[in-house]
């Protein structure tokens, strides 16, 4: 009777504990189980909406004050932001203007998002482009759900045809020098190909050019060279960063603690400031990868054309 009675309160008090993501990752951040918890179970908040206004955020371009639409012109609702990343933590270079774009989003539909049936459930259309591979976990940032973290093959071809895959008309590239960029229309032999630049279908490129509104270059260490653009965060936000650093999958200690600490090299003021670079989509195009090794599929399109 007693090992009955303890089971049952065990079971009611395992009820009525809030359980959230951040409680899922403590079980054990390493099994694929967790993904699965996450869907059944709702957060209490959606992570963003109750704590960070999109007024929490301050903008400068050239060093004048400027607002968020100065940046991201006529963004609304339906926009779609991609940020591609290189290297391990990368996309936090990226943070301040992601959650900010965040904030905005829910701008949109605050009167209306709740866990309630009559209420809206949803989520931003960002998307984290890993190239190569998973270099960090952004849920925190409410990248959500996890199919948004997308991982694609290092070549440019493959890199695009992604972000087109999913919409995006806001792209953010890591900041490095611009590879040539040519555009195939017809099949050419492999020893005409330059071996230093990016190859594309014109498919691929005339796609992005007629949905693209808006190409940005940031630094993964959040300061980028040449910026024009500089975001204030705030600490609302920063925490969400931070808690996406310490919670990240695959992240070893030390890569946690470099990240950490170049997180508190960024502030001024008492806050974290960003730089960005406004860039032409062309140059972007140029910055997907360093790579310009044609994958065996992009070879096999060109072999069809």
């Amino acid at each position: 009777m007693l090992v009955f009675i303890t089971l049952i309160f065990g079971a009611l008090f395992f009820q009525s504990f809030p359980f959230t993501r951040k409680t899922a990752c403590r079980m054990n951040n390493k099994q694929d189980t967790i993904i699965d918890t996450l869907k059944k179970r709702s957060c209490q908040t959606m992570h963003t909406t109750n704590h960070i206004r999109s007024s929490d955020f301050e903008f400068m371009i050239n060093g004048r004050a400027a607002t968020f639409h100065d940046i991201f012109p006529d963004f609304n609702r339906h926009d779609r932001i991609g940020v591609v990343v290189r290297q391990t933590g990368g996309g936090i270079g990226a943070s301040a203007l992601i959650m900010a774009a965040m904030a905005r989003f829910y701008d949109f539909y605050r009167e209306k998002l709740g866990h309630n049936p009559d209420q809206l459930r949803i989520y931003p259309e960002f998307y984290i482009f890993h190239v190569g591979k998973r270099h960090m976990d952004h849920y925190w940032m409410d990248i959500w759900p996890p199919h948004k973290e997308v991982e694609v093959t290092d070549e440019p071809e493959q890199i695009l045809e992604a972000i087109n895959d999913r919409g995006i008309s806001r792209l953010l590239v890591q900041d490095a020098k611009s590879v040539p960029v040519i555009s195939l229309s017809k099949s050419i032999p492999n020893n005409e190909i330059n071996p230093s630049a990016a190859i594309f279908l014109r498919e691929t490129i005339s796609s992005a050019e007629h949905r693209i509104l808006t190409s940005l270059a940031y630094s993964p260490s959040g300061r980028t060279a040449q910026a024009d653009i500089l975001v204030k965060s705030c600490e609302a936000a920063e925490h969400y960063v931070t808690t996406s650093i310490n919670s990240s999958v695959g992240l070893s200690a030390q890569q946690r603690e470099q990240l950490l600490s170049g997180r508190q090299a960024l502030l001024s003021e008492g806050r974290i400031t960003e730089t960005y670079r406004r860039i032409s989509l062309f140059e972007a195009f140029g910055m997907l990868t360093h790579s310009t090794k044609i994958s065996p599929t992009t070879r096999r399109y060109i072999e069809m054309m």
